[in-house]
């Protein structure tokens, strides 16, 4: 995933109505793992995704320097460690080099939401790989094909929802589009694209 400079978007991004109905979409997402859904923002769909989710009460790990310096002002997050932070924005295309926090037994809606930028989502493309979806919200299995995705993030997501109900969420997306895979999700990688 490339690191250049992103324009900041649209005034209407940071509005209330706008977000609202981003985070209708992520309700519906996550209510439907692996079906895609289009940003209701058009482009940038990770910066569109991070407006509606955090607020100035939650911490937000960007590992990877995906957000620019004038754009944390307008997310209002304050910046955290991905270890504890309970969002993350991450480059997806490379290897997952931190440990998220996957919550407790006690407490396990504490575990991080990982939104993890690929380079695309839900076309059949070459170098992607397909992912094999069930489990809760999937009627029978589903198929979700993707793009500049390194391997080591579903080889850790595995061990990280290992100890149900503790663990991570994914959100994957691309400029356009974004699907969920909830910690419920069975994946299992299908053949290279």
């Amino acid at each position: 995933m490339s690191n250049k400079p992103t324009p900041v978007a649209s005034h209407e991004l940071w509005l209330p109505p706008m977000q609202q109905r981003i985070f209708c979409d992520l309700l519906h997402v996550f209510s439907y793992p692996g079906r895609v859904a289009e940003c209701t923002a058009g482009s940038m769909t990770w910066l569109a995704l991070l407006a509606a989710l955090t607020d100035g009460e939650v911490a937000l790990a960007d590992p990877h320097g995906q957000i620019r310096a004038d754009i944390w002002p307008r997310l209002e997050a304050r910046s955290g460690m991905p270890e504890t932070a309970p969002f993350i924005v991450a480059d997806g295309g490379r290897a997952m080099d931190f440990q998220p926090c996957t919550g407790s037994l006690e407490s396990p809606e504490t575990g991080a939401t990982l939104l993890l930028r690929v380079a695309s989502l839900g076309e059949h493309s070459e170098g992607g790989v397909l992912l094999n979806l069930s489990g809760p919200g999937i009627q029978g299995n589903t198929e979700l094909p993707v793009s500049g995705l390194h391997p080591s993030w579903l080889f850790a997501r595995a061990g990280l929802v290992a100890a149900f109900p503790p663990g991570v969420d994914l959100l994957l997306c691309d400029e356009r589009r974004f699907a969920a895979l909830p910690r419920t999700t069975h994946i299992k990688t299908g053949d290279i694209i």
